[in-house]
């Protein structure tokens, strides 16, 4: 939904950005702000066709070609997967990774002289590829589409990590069922599920910090569905038996809590 990026907190950290870029800009590297997530699918096609229009017309039309049976689906991915199901429906996964595998090699060939625009553009091909194969693994059940997911975004993280050398750092902001390490929670206890929180402390170790929020009251925007309009709702107090209540109860409006000291 356009709305959880469309409002003046997300405006004021780009602005914010803008200036730190500004001030740092013959000393450091630039700061960027990157989706991991795996939701865009057709944003992310037309971002690869609008690439190689710039630079590569015939290769668009090959890709045009290849992402043509994913164009009936495209405003409702999720049916494809539904559809990837019934007999006489093509799969589209085969010319996803044949376009996918020609970005990145794309990629190698002009390591260096591409720039942030074909880093974007090779990052927009794997989403695709991941989204195909997302919206196929939705109708099994289990834990396949999450942690494919997340994994997605995992991988997404390290490929922006590596484009912006050994010593890049990164802040990702997403819910807690993806930054706690999903290890010592029922997600992964009894679900076999992972997330981002838990792939992070696996390669980094404890140079990954994985932070929580929580509340006892409040506001928040949300939606009743997906895509629909944004609404503002009251938040339940918390559980008389919570860390959140327990946190309340300080009385201190808004801390850290450092639980690895």
């Amino acid at each position: 939904p356009s709305w959880m990026w469309r409002n003046t907190d997300v405006a004021a950290f780009v602005e914010w950005l803008r200036k730190h870029n500004d001030k740092v800009k013959a000393l450091q590297p630039q700061a960027g702000l990157y989706g991991l997530d795996i939701y865009n699918m057709r944003g992310s096609i037309a971002a690869v066709l609008e690439y190689l229009d710039r630079v590569d017309p015939e290769a668009a039309r090959v890709a045009r070609e290849r992402y043509g049976c994913l164009t009936p689906w495209q405003t409702e991915p999720s049916t494809y997967g539904r559809a990837a199901l019934t007999k006489g429906y093509r799969e589209c996964e085969e010319a996803v990774l044949e376009q996918c595998r020609d970005m990145l090699a794309r990629q190698l060939d002009h390591a260096g002289r591409g720039g942030e625009e074909l880093f974007d553009a090779a990052q927009n091909a794997r989403l695709v590829a991941s989204a195909e194969q997302y919206y196929r693994v939705m109708y099994y059940g289990g834990p396949h589409s999450w942690n494919l997911r997340d994994t997605h975004m995992f991988e997404t993280l390290g490929h922006v990590l590596d484009a912006h050398g050994p010593n890049a750092k990164a802040v990702v902001w997403a819910h807690n069922s993806h930054i706690g390490d999903a290890r010592y929670t029922e997600m992964g206890i009894s679900r076999e599920e992972v997330n981002i929180g838990q792939l992070c402390r696996q390669r980094f170790g404890d140079a990954a910090a994985l932070i929580g929020f929580g509340t006892h009251t409040g506001t928040v925007a949300a939606a009743n569905d997906w895509d629909g309009e944004m609404e503002i709702k009251s938040v339940r107090p918390s559980r008389e038996d919570s860390y959140e209540r327990l946190c309340h109860e300080a009385g201190i409006d808004r801390f850290l809590l450092d639980l690895a000291r």
